[in-house]
């Protein structure tokens, strides 16, 4: 039969034995998109969960922090300027002026967004009436941060946006949720904190994009919790599923913890565990990776991006619960030795000093962490042009812990061959001649399954054409 594969900027069409499997780890069932959005925002904000509404959290001399994600969330519709001006007329109500709010994005160590991409992310007259009050989060500039010492439970340090600190009242738009991966204190914990912090969860092993006992948010909401005591006050949020990239279907608003259980509520009625989709697990796996990245919003892929980040991390998910051990990965990805050095600096550093030595992320942690966080040069351009946190290209690699799993990757028509054979990967012209080729290692009875792809792409742009 055939199969189409995301590629490239389009799709590739492969022929696969009869009999493959057909799986897929995305939800079940689409939601339908709000007929009226700032409807749902304004009845959201009316009857919060777990707190006041936000014009009895304040008063008229508070100062408030409106925070919201960044670009690299996969929401691209008018969730972020619909709710901000929500939050406005919510704090107007209590005598709130706008020249008493602030507005940040929350990028973390992600790169800033120039006042271009910002308008995008909202709108021009909310950039041009906030203008000396709209900044992007800077996790290395230290009059910036406030630390807040440790939690009790497990020690781990909470940074901070000073933004945060000294705000009256903080308010998040959440604007999308990614299975359980996103949300929660994830939000402002990681979105506005500093490496210190984030590199208790961003390890190999830290990630987890889980509905239940989701290890990454276990962290987050104890950091979350010794926040709220330091400050003596909660953060309101506001949490979005989204329909589409660009329509969002569901909004909740109120505690941190609150409005998050009541969106993994919806999405664990919608994800079946990743497990079930493939009661046999399967000899061969095959997906297309296309030219895409959350991290390339804006932006242009690289080889790390296109076959570690997303080939082996966000659409390698199905790898542990759907492939056998010792599994062979058939990834269609037209991986070019293309390298966008203003917005990924440290990547082409990785790639070329790093990887040689070893594709173990644990190694490679302990190796090379401590140098790249604090390149004075990289870390200048995280500040001033438009770059990602040096440290960045390292996290990048953290999904090479998938290869313990597998027991070969073969890259199917790859623009230049050389690049997945810099990590050691196989190379085939065709995805038919990457089936044959393990097959001869699995045998011709090898089960092979086919992993649909996510139902969201990631790039506006291309969502847009699609």
């Amino acid at each position: 039969m055939n199969v189409e594969l995301p590629y490239a900027d389009g799709t590739l069409v492969a022929e696969v034995p009869a009999g493959t499997r057909r799986l897929s780890g995305e939800a079940e069932r689409a939601l339908p998109s709000l007929g009226d959005l700032a409807a749902a925002v304004r009845e959201a904000l009316a009857a919060p969960r777990g707190l006041p509404r936000i014009r009895e959290l304040v008063t008229a001399r508070a100062r408030v922090t409106i925070a919201f994600d960044d670009h690299t969330t996969g929401s691209f519709g008018p969730i972020r300027p619909v709710a901000i001006r929500a939050v406005l007329d919510e704090l107007a109500q209590a005598g709130v002026s706008p020249g008493q709010v602030r507005l940040v994005c929350a990028n973390a160590l992600h790169r800033k967004c120039r006042p271009a991409e910002l308008q995008r992310l909202l709108d021009a007259e909310l950039v041009r009436d906030f203008a000396a009050q709209l900044s992007c989060h800077d996790a290395e500039d230290p009059d910036q941060i406030a630390d807040l010492g440790t939690t009790a439970e497990h020690g781990y340090p909470v940074e901070v946006s000073r933004f945060v600190t000294d705000a009256d009242l903080t308010v998040y738009v959440n604007t999308n949720y990614i299975r359980g991966f996103t949300g929660g204190w994830k939000s402002v914990c990681v979105g506005l904190s500093t490496w210190k912090s984030i590199r208790v969860t961003h390890t190999p092993d830290g990630m987890s994009m889980s509905l239940n006992r989701n290890r990454m948010h276990a962290v987050l909401d104890e950091m979350g919790r010794h926040l709220e005591q330091c400050l003596g006050r909660r953060v309101f949020k506001i949490d979005t599923l989204l329909a589409n990239p660009f329509e969002a279907a569901r909004v909740f608003a109120g505690g941190v913890v609150e409005t998050r259980q009541a969106a993994l509520e919806v999405q664990a009625s919608r994800f079946p565990s990743r497990r079930v989709a493939a009661l046999e697990p399967c000899d061969i796996l095959v997906y297309g990776v296309p030219d895409s990245s959350p991290y390339a919003i804006w932006a242009s892929v690289n080889p790390i991006l296109t076959l570690v980040s997303m080939g082996l991390g966000y659409l390698g998910g199905m790898i542990e619960a759907a492939g056998k051990p010792g599994c062979t990965v058939i990834m269609a990805a037209a991986a070019r030795d293309a390298w966008d050095r203003v917005h990924h600096p440290s990547y082409l550093d990785v790639w070329e000093r790093v990887l040689p030595r070893t594709r173990d992320p644990y190694a490679i942690t302990a190796g090379f962490e401590t140098e790249f966080a604090r390149h004075a040069e990289y870390i200048d351009a995280y500040r001033h042009r438009f770059a990602f946190h040096p440290i960045h290209g390292i996290l990048a690699i953290h999904p090479l812990k998938r290869l313990g799993h597998v027991g070969r990757v073969i890259v199917a028509a790859p623009r230049d061959a050389h690049v997945p054979r810099h990590l050691g990967f196989d190379v085939t012209a065709t995805v038919e001649e990457a089936i044959a080729k393990a097959r001869t290692i699995h045998g011709s009875a090898a089960t092979i399954g086919v992993v649909a792809p996510p139902a969201m792409p990631a790039d506006p742009d291309h969502a847009r054409r699609s």
